[in-house]
């Protein structure tokens, strides 16, 4: 569906738009129009394809059963004073703006695209779009209010009850927008917020998800009218209404803030409370020499799908935005017997919020503690250089991370154009080519982790007794192994194992 614009925000002279100005619009239509015509693809019947390393997928079936259903609608009768609200699939317009430029454009697609399949992944249904020339946005409406205009025709012309921004709005751009088109306005963090709310399952991963969106909402606390007052000290409004009027001295906006400000230091409390667990985890495998290799991303890059296909862990596998966002921890061995664990992490995504970022530091120290970093990329995607930049920018916030040895594993290869797949390497020298589908590269990249990873390095020529088996278990795990001889009073072991380990042998050998 394209649109005619009926107030144009681009500068013209005379009483019709310039070339200029139509140029941008059949611009912008046409980017629209390809945008609705991907959309419905995230939550497609079939669209995500599963092999024997992803195991039953219970998780996957849990998380259908509870997901929202087109057509059911549980709509509350109007019989209190209460706001009147219905329940149901939201069904949403998407509004965006670029600079200007073919180049702009091609930018706003990819962006938009992401918006459709995040609002698909949410569980709503994407009816139409909107895109604006425009060099900035307003600071009144974030579109001006010619297309605000505009857009609240296309609202009602969709019979949409939700409009989606492709940015962060200012508190006062929400509630000017929403004022013009006569529907609720989210904005792309509230968007993503939403999803990880839904998607959340650990009880470290809900705080994680709560604290950001009550540091998300505090700004956004909007009080209507007098009702909201309760502060009423002194002569009220010259009338004399003062004894037995007194409020606590705080209107109910200021009430709710407190309250939040208390939830969000109680959160962080918790989730400050639940790291010592994870440290000591990554504390015991350092003890026993196992590295730990991390998996990050882009969302939907197929991150999961690769950690199924190196150590058939069975987690979930969905074609949907923000999939997984609680840690997987698995153990897997290289060819040589030497054990060690991958993590496979929350995938990322442009403009991730900073509120998430923050709120899952502590999760994405996996990563700054990893010996070696496989980052997943989507090479079947129209734009996977900008996949790999916006990772980045998030991982350089993290400290430590800029030691860590980075690997591209370029996924989807089944599925991806040749060409762009060259380009890659080219572009990506440390990088290797897999599809966690159909199994092409696993092998190489089994290759190149087990060359990647440290290797023991203190020799050892000692006879461990055979009341220490568990150190011999160790060496097995561990260490690499030259030979092996059983003797009357023990087990002797030639080979190179970490130094800790080479202390504990020696302590312990006769």
């Amino acid at each position: 569906m394209t649109h005619t614009p009926t107030n144009p925000e681009t500068p013209f002279t005379g009483s019709t738009p310039s070339d200029a100005d139509r140029d941008a619009q059949a611009i912008a239509n046409d980017v629209v129009a390809r945008v609705l015509a991907r959309a419905g693809t995230a939550r497609a019947e079939g669209g995500t394809v599963h092999t024997e390393h992803d195991g039953d997928q219970l998780d996957l079936e849990e998380r259908t059963a509870l997901r929202r259903i087109a057509g059911l609608s549980t709509e509350l009768e109007d019989v209190t004073e209460v706001e009147y609200r219905q329940l149901r699939l939201e069904k949403v317009v998407l509004v965006g703006l670029y600079a200007g430029g073919e180049a702009a454009a091609a930018d706003a697609e990819v962006s938009l695209r992401e918006l459709a399949a995040l609002a698909e992944t949410a569980g709503s249904q994407v009816l139409d779009g909107l895109l604006q020339r425009r060099q900035k946005p307003d600071p009144g409406t974030y579109l001006g209010s010619g297309k605000a205009a505009e857009l609240a025709d296309v609202v009602a012309a969709a019979g949409a009850d939700t409009v989606i921004a492709d940015t962060e709005l200012a508190p006062s751009q929400r509630r000017a927008l929403e004022d013009i088109v006569k529907v609720k306005v989210v904005d792309r963090t509230a968007l993503i917020l939403d999803i990880f709310a839904q998607h959340a399952k650990s009880r470290e991963g809900k705080a994680q998800v709560e604290l950001a969106q009550l540091e998300y909402l505090l700004p956004r606390l909007r009080g209507w009218g007098d009702s909201m007052s309760r502060q009423a000290g002194g002569q009220v409004g010259g009338q004399g209404a003062g004894m037995g009027s007194r409020g606590p001295g705080e209107t109910k906006i200021e009430l709710d803030r407190r309250r939040i400000r208390n939830r969000m230091a109680k959160l962080r409390r918790e989730i400050a409370a639940m790291a010592p667990s994870r440290v000591t985890k990554r504390l015991e495998r350092k003890r026993h020499a196992i590295p730990n290799v991390a998996i990050a991303g882009y969302t939907n890059a197929g991150k999961s799908s690769l950690l199924n296909a190196l150590t058939d862990a069975g987690v979930l596998v969905e074609n949907a935005l923000f999939a997984t966002l609680d840690p997987t921890v698995r153990r897997a061995r290289t060819e040589d017997g030497r054990v060690y664990t991958l993590a496979d992490t929350v995938g990322f995504v442009r403009h991730l919020p900073h509120q998430l970022v923050e709120a899952f530091r502590s999760t994405l120290e996996e990563v700054a503690d990893a010996a070696l970093l496989l980052h997943v990329v989507d090479a079947s995607h129209p734009d996977p250089e900008g996949q790999i930049a916006a990772v980045r920018e998030v991982l350089s916030e993290l400290p430590g991370v800029e030691d860590v040895p980075e690997v591209i594993v370029l996924n989807k290869a089944d599925v991806a154009d040749p060409a762009v797949v060259g380009r890659l390497q080219r572009r990506e020298r440390r990088s290797v080519v897999v599809s966690a589908h159909t199994g092409e590269g696993i092998a190489e990249l089994k290759a190149l982790i087990a060359d990647e990873l440290p290797r023991p390095d203190v020799e050892i020529d000692v006879v461990v007794p055979y009341s220490r088996g568990d150190l011999v278990h160790r060496v097995h795990e561990a260490g690499e192994i030259d030979a092996e001889e059983h003797l009357a009073d023990g087990t002797r072991l030639r080979g190179r194992v970490d130094g800790s380990l080479a202390a504990e042998l020696a302590r312990a050998a006769v």
